[in-house]
């Protein structure tokens, strides 16, 4: 399995999903530049986190027009995987890839901390290597991670099983006071109806090595590469 990592002018993360893929998975990695069209050869593209083109006008909101990002449509309309995190996940809602919006943090602050968030759909490509309300301890570092959705959105979201995470303090629990950010609803990612594509603003790359104080994140990426074997190497649900 092959995986791709989108570079955009202002991306900060790339370099540590690289090192996540490469040197703790053991499996082929290539960056991809924000002009490159030409994507074939990869089974799961990653948007990783940062400030793509500065975040001017909203996050992600240039970075949608990026060239490649033609590409990652059509790539993901076949079935193939996405991944977007952080400034990824911005990216993915302003090309429409995923429903709902992101908004500035309650707070109005930057918020860099530890985060317990819940898994609510174990069944998806990116967490079939956790468990059903499995807590995984994950970092944030956004100011614009606010999740938003209309009340009839989120309904219909859960109902389908697209809340993929929600936060939640240590015991699983969700409430306001685990809420960092004021999202609605706690979430902290979503998938689309095909579960190809999930966007989370936690950073799982970031908590893949017991060097860095914990392994959770890696579940994200392991359960990639067992939904891929699953499948013989077929995309598709």
């Amino acid at each position: 399995m092959k995986f791709g990592v989108v570079v955009f002018p202002g991306s900060n993360c790339d370099v540590d999903v690289y090192h996540v893929i490469k040197n703790v998975l053991k499996k082929p990695v290539e960056y991809i530049w924000h002009r490159d069209q030409e994507i074939d050869g990869f089974n799961c593209i990653i948007l990783p986190g940062g400030f793509s083109y500065g975040d001017y006008l909203r996050s992600g909101a240039i970075a949608r027009f990026s060239p490649v990002m033609k590409s990652v449509e059509k790539f993901a309309s076949q079935g193939g995987l996405v991944l977007g995190i952080c400034n990824g996940f911005q990216i993915l809602l302003e090309a429409g890839l995923l429903p709902g919006a992101l908004r500035g943090n309650d707070s109005q602050q930057f918020i860099c901390d530890d985060t317990f968030i819940k898994v609510e759909n174990e069944s998806c490509p990116f967490t079939i290597d956790c468990a059903q309300d499995e807590v995984l301890k994950i970092p944030i570092a956004h100011k614009d991670g606010n999740y938003f959705a209309e009340a009839s959105l989120l309904r219909e979201l859960e109902a389908k099983g697209q809340v993929v995470f929600r936060y939640c303090d240590h015991e699983g629990r969700v409430s306001r006071e685990a809420n960092p950010n004021g999202s609605v609803g706690n979430v902290a990612g979503v998938c689309n109806e095909s579960g190809n594509i999930l966007g989370m603003m936690p950073h799982p790359e970031r908590c893949a090595e017991e060097l860095l104080g914990g392994e959770d994140g890696k579940k994200i990426f392991k359960s990639v590469l067992k939904w891929w074997e699953k499948r013989g190497g077929r995309r598709g649900s």
